[in-house]
């Protein structure tokens, strides 16, 4: 046998990549524990991260340093300073009063005696308990590899459980575009607990409204972020191109082209598709190193089915948008009956969404009145056009024909089982009922009539004075103020009156920008 031993040949080292650093906290009465400590670990790195070290040398230093640092990851903690018991109390302060269950906390002493290890493991909630002669240089690595793989298995699971609470959050109505937002926010939170990522993450699509694409949506200039996290967590429907530096750009743009995922050092860029739209990108940093092929199957999953569940909300948007549509062109139809002009029904809609919401009414109801706004006079469908119509004053017999049209409408609607339609019934009914109990069809007063109609009555009086009909001229905003003011606590409710006084360039606005357009 051959008395030489052959060796391969050394590889040149490679210096590893780092990006970003895990926080240490030293806390020791002790100068030279510190420089140490700081010596022996110097080198140390953990899934691409170094440490970054933190110094406090007495047991009230240490409670003001992690109250600075939360997102520490490790705290050596000296167990006899400025006291005989100063780190056992830094040790109760963090997990019972800052209620951080996050860093690991190893306790080191040069006096074991002085808090027995078995009775400081049962009374306090510390991670590991060394004495400073056995904690040599392998030893104090040994423990904090295994602290800081803790402190991010802690992290992991944390963020999954916000993820997951974000998810639930949001399934109990998936279909509204806020929680939209937050449902996508979540999964991508899910999704960078999973890679073992950092908090950056971004979804661009190339329209906020599914079906909207044009030929030039290949253009990744063309993308909006429609959600982030991290450093992008504020830039919600911004374009792309001034959101990301042009290295990122680059990436955007070869997964954009090739479909597919791009994978570089320590971030991934994945294109999202579905049978129905194309041009949606996922971007997740801080990969913490070479992705398995779990993890780029996970990714693959996320990116198809993402886009669909994005379009699933969109497509509800636009079928509600259709519905909305459907009602403000069918009671514009109505009006085209009397009128020779339009927008009556849009201002009116508006102008009562703006009444309603300086009234108190929470966004909800004053959408939905906004929406079933239109439908106030439903009923003249049912009126005769030369009764209609007539330019002159009606007679009595007429009168009672014109005003019918109030119950009419609330017979059309009343049967519906949609929330919309049952509010347009409300205010068909009581739109022309007075505040002091002379209106139409039921002699309603004060708060029986309902607010919806209130709303509506003062509404479709405001914006009818101030344009022309067939039978007037369009009056001047200071006559229509003028009237209005006088009806107070007679037509009007005097709190309404109020309010409209008070916004009364707001509404003209409204008038300004919807203004009649001629047959």
């Amino acid at each position: 046998m051959s008395d030489d031993f052959l060796f391969a040949d050394e590889s040149d080292y490679v210096e590893p990549l780092v990006h970003g650093s895990w926080k240490i906290l030293i806390v020791d009465d002790e100068p030279e524990v510190h420089a140490v400590t700081k010596l022996a670990l110097n080198d140390f790195i953990f899934q691409g991260k170094n440490l970054e070290f933190y110094s406090a040398y007495s047991g009230a230093e240490a409670k003001t340093l992690i109250q600075q640092h939360p997102d520490a990851a490790v705290i050596l903690l000296d167990v006899v300073m400025e006291t005989d018991d100063a780190g056992l109390l830094v040790a109760s302060y963090i997990r019972e009063q800052l209620r951080n269950e996050r860093v690991r906390i190893i306790l080191r002493t040069g006096q074991p005696g002085q808090a027995p290890e078995r009775q400081v493991i049962i009374n306090y909630d510390i991670n590991d308990y060394k004495s400073k002669t056995e904690l040599t240089a392998q030893k104090l690595f040994t423990v904090i590899m295994s602290s800081l793989r803790s402190y991010r298995d802690i992290l992991s699971l944390e963020q999954s459980r916000q993820g997951l609470e974000k998810i639930i959050t949001a399934s109990t109505d998936l279909f509204t575009a806020h929680s939209m937002e937050q449902f996508i926010d979540g999964v991508l939170q899910q999704l960078t607990s999973i890679l073992g990522c950092d908090e950056n993450a971004l979804l661009v699509s190339s329209s906020l409204v599914a079906g909207n694409i044009a030929g030039d949506a290949a253009d990744p200039r063309k993308l909006i972020v429609f959600a982030g996290q991290g450093e992008f967590e504020s830039k919600e429907g911004q374009p792309v191109q001034d959101v990301l530096a042009p290295e990122l750009m680059e990436a955007f743009d070869k997964a954009l082209h090739s479909k597919g995922i791009v994978y570089r050092d320590n971030y991934l860029v994945a294109y999202c598709t579905s049978k129905f739209t194309h041009g949606s990108l996922l971007y997740i940093s801080g990969l913490p190193g070479v992705v398995g092929e779990n993890q780029k199957r996970l990714i693959e999953l996320f990116s198809q089915n993402v886009q669909i569940a994005y379009e699933n909300v969109q497509l509800q948007h636009e079928i509600e948008d259709t519905q909305h549509e459907i009602v403000y062109r069918l009671s514009e139809a109505v009006e085209h009956r009397s009128t020779e002009t339009g927008n009556h029904v849009k201002r009116v809609s508006y102008i009562c969404y703006d009444l309603a919401k300086a009234y108190g009414l929470a966004e909800d109801e004053a959408e939905k009145l906004m929406f079933a706004a239109p439908l106030h006079d439903v009923g003249k469908v049912g009126i005769p056009d030369h009764i209609l119509n007539k330019p002159a004053k009606l007679q009595a017999d007429e009168w009672e024909v014109m005003k019918s049209h109030a119950n009419i409408g609330y017979d059309i609607l009343k049967g519906s089982k949609r929330s919309i339609i049952q509010a347009g019934a409300i205010i068909a009914r009581d739109h022309h009922e007075k505040w002091d109990g002379s209106g139409y069809p039921a002699g309603k007063k004060g708060t029986d009539i309902h607010l919806y109609g209130r709303i509506v009555a003062l509404a479709d009086v405001y914006d009818a004075l101030r344009h022309r009909r067939c039978y007037k001229t369009a009056w001047p905003l200071a006559q229509v103020l003028a009237l209005i003011d006088s009806e107070s606590g007679k037509q009007f409710e005097p709190k309404l009156v109020e309010i409209f006084k008070q916004r009364v360039d707001k509404l003209e606005a409204i008038l300004q920008k919807y203004p009649d357009t001629q047959k």
